[in-house]
């Protein structure tokens, strides 16, 4: 039986629209009919994650409005609409997931569990390098992950790391876009001299930083693997990929 998703998506736009032409791109479709039914509620308005993800694994009490109402209010929306099965279009927004699971009813497909499962899957006994926002690599939720799917990883370096997340703002206020990828390269550059076999973009804003250049290392997408996920999970064929450098 074929289902649909639902995506609680603005987190940010241009995440949300990379993710709903993923799917597009990852379901082996000749006509409009073949595709699946697609529920997007995209909400910019969600308070941001961050800086309250911050403040919890510093063992402070956020002083910033808490994300997990407007994203439960999101989820029931795209619930009543009548989604079958519901997916967040950010990894940092994943930290709230076991938080929002029990105020809907409709089940989640895990963009960090499928991530993980990948990079084992593709790259079995090769070492990660993690790209992620400074609150995914803080709060642990993809390392966490990984380590569960028995998948090594190298983190970037703590100046690096804050590098990464200004771009990632930057992608999303599409700002200083001219210098975004001479500030990329040096990252990825030590990553891969410190012993990265590949790269998982762990940020929904990360792939779209990934198109200014040419990657070092191949790359798992987690846009792309939460698409192909929702294909599956959804009972639609999926499209053979053409470039192997993801799942």
């Amino acid at each position: 039986m074929k289902k649909s998703i639902g995506i609680i998506g603005g987190m940010g736009p241009e995440a949300t629209a990379d993710l709903f032409r993923k799917i597009i791109a990852a379901t082996d479709a000749t006509h409009d009919q073949d595709h699946l039914r697609i529920y997007i509620d995209d909400h910019p308005q969600i308070p941001d994650r961050i800086a309250p993800i911050l403040a919890e694994a510093a063992g402070r009490v956020p002083d910033t409005p808490d994300p997990l109402p407007a994203m439960a209010e999101s989820a029931r929306k795209l619930e009543s609409c009548g989604a079958d099965l519901l997916a967040i279009a950010c990894i940092t927004a994943h930290y709230y997931l076991p938080r929002l699971r029990p105020l809907v009813q409709t089940p989640f497909i895990d963009m960090m569990e499928q991530t993980a499962l990948a990079g084992a899957a593709r790259f079995p006994g090769q070492k990660a390098g993690l790209l992620c926002s400074s609150a995914t690599a803080k709060s642990g939720i993809l390392p966490h992950a990984l380590d569960a799917a028995g998948v090594a990883w190298l983190a970037a370096k703590p100046a690096d790391q804050d590098t990464l997340s200004q771009l990632i703002l930057d992608i999303k206020a599409q700002r200083n876009q001219d210098t975004l990828w001479q500030r990329f390269a040096p990252i990825l550059q030590d990553m891969r001299q410190r012993g990265a076999d590949y790269f998982i973009l762990g940020c929904t804003e990360l792939p779209i930083l990934a198109s200014y250049g040419e990657m070092p290392l191949p790359c798992l997408d987690a846009t792309d693997i939460l698409a192909r996920a929702i294909v599956r999970a959804c009972g639609y064929p999926l499209r053979t990929h053409s470039d192997n450098s993801q799942i």
